[in-house]
């Protein structure tokens, strides 16, 4: 028995189904809405302050000219990355989920609705900061890109390890501070690879640029992979 609202855990267990019953049917919406418009998505998850925002900065600003780019913005309160988007050249929408610790897959249908990228688009969804929520709530997208900083410490894949779980591949971001900080980049890629054996890696910096024309040479292989599944 629930001590604070007095339900049994059957009931919990049923709501908590349910609820994500209900989310994985508006994901496979989106996926077909993203798939009839030739529209790759990419659900960008980490903690706050991984960098996510930069590194979609300096990923829209190298896709210029090769492909139409839109992002979805999820962040509790502000318009402040979306901002920062526009800004960087690529249309946004912001979803705020005021105490809400996650997108889910009915915000992302109604924000791809307004947003209306083009024909063969990339979508970056990047999702409220939280290594814990987001990892329940498909959004339809095809690919999902967690983002960890090595300020961050080694450890995240195997306190968190849903997340990492669920994850196509693991960014690895801020490797310009790697000299600077505690962080064992061999020990991290273990306790991923525990994790998800197939979780690909790699290691970038938004700053420096490293290691972003290798994101981006995996986002080919990768939608290519998806067109063909």
């Amino acid at each position: 028995m629930c001590a604070v609202c007095g339900c049994g855990e059957a009931r919990v267990l049923r709501v908590e189904r349910d609820i994500l019953s209900k989310n994985d049917a508006f994901a496979r919406d989106n996926a077909r809405a993203f798939a009839e418009r030739g529209v790759f998505a990419i659900n960008f998850v980490s903690s706050p302050g991984s960098g996510k925002t930069t590194l979609l900065v300096e990923t829209i600003k190298r896709l210029k000219g090769r492909r139409p780019v839109a992002v979805i913005e999820g962040d509790q309160q502000t318009s402040r990355d979306a901002e920062r988007i526009r800004e960087a050249g690529a249309p946004a929408v912001q979803i705020n989920t005021g105490k809400g610790c996650h997108l889910d897959a009915h915000m992302v249908g109604h924000a791809f609705d307004s947003l209306d990228p083009p024909r063969g688009a990339a979508l970056f969804i990047e999702n409220v900061g939280n290594l814990v929520c987001p990892a329940a709530f498909a959004l339809g997208e095809a690919k999902r890109v967690v983002v960890l900083s090595v300020t961050e410490g080694e450890d995240k894949p195997i306190k968190y390890p849903d997340i990492f779980a669920s994850a196509d591949l693991m960014l690895i971001n801020k490797a310009d501070l790697m000299p600077y900080v505690d962080f064992d980049l061999a020990a991290c890629l273990a306790h991923a690879r525990r994790v998800n054996p197939r979780l690909a890696a790699m290691t970038v910096s938004a700053r420096s640029g490293e290691g972003l024309d290798g994101f981006l040479a995996w986002m080919e292989t990768a939608e290519a992979g998806a067109g063909s599944a």
